[in-house]
């Protein structure tokens, strides 16, 4: 029964294992974003102690390094939850937000 068992069910734990080397792919190229960044970074600040760069040419690109940095990490915890709210608020376009009833006649008997 065992072996029947396996057999259907090897559909599934192959789909399974797809989603989950996918999922690994994800994290790890998310993690070698941040880590290229952050290396760029302290190459710049490299940059600048050895008076490379001007303190101008350094505030800008830091600027840009900080801003991609925060962008990544957002992305990485909250930008789900942020595209799920996007697209909620489009389909929503047009209805308004008023109480249609539909809960108060669960407080009123019905007759």
């Amino acid at each position: 029964m065992l072996l029947v068992d396996d057999l259907l069910l090897a559909p599934f734990t192959s789909l399974l294992w797809v989603f989950k080397e996918i999922h690994a792919a994800v994290q790890r190229e998310k993690t070698g974003e941040t880590e290229a960044v952050t290396r760029s970074l302290s190459e710049l600040y490299m940059q600048l102690e050895t008076g490379a760069i001007t303190e101008e040419k350094f505030a800008a690109e830091e600027k840009q390094l900080l801003d991609l940095l925060d962008e990544i990490e957002r992305r990485n915890q909250g930008g789900d939850e942020e595209a799920d709210d996007e697209s909620g608020d489009e389909s929503d376009e047009g209805e308004d937000d008023t109480d249609d009833g539909a809960d108060a006649s669960r407080d009123e008997p019905r007759h």
